[in-house]
């Protein structure tokens, strides 16, 4: 390590879906597989929150056709 701080680094970017996988090395796409599996699983939470609110709301007022 350089003591200037001059030593290029890996940026930490977001894995972004249709990238480009080739230069990615096996543990890297796990690592993503990781990332994106949490994601759904938030996802998939938030969309169970969201359709119970939507539900009480129907239920409260009415379904809005």
């Amino acid at each position: 390590m350089s003591i200037f701080g001059d030593e290029p680094t890996k940026a930490s970017v977001s894995p972004q879906p249709g990238e480009d996988l080739y230069g990615l090395s096996v543990a890297e796409l796990t690592e993503r597989i990781a990332v994106y599996q949490a994601e759904i699983t938030r996802l998939e939470a938030e969309r169970v929150k969201k359709a119970k609110e939507q539900d009480a709301a129907h239920a409260l007022f009415g379904k809005k056709s």
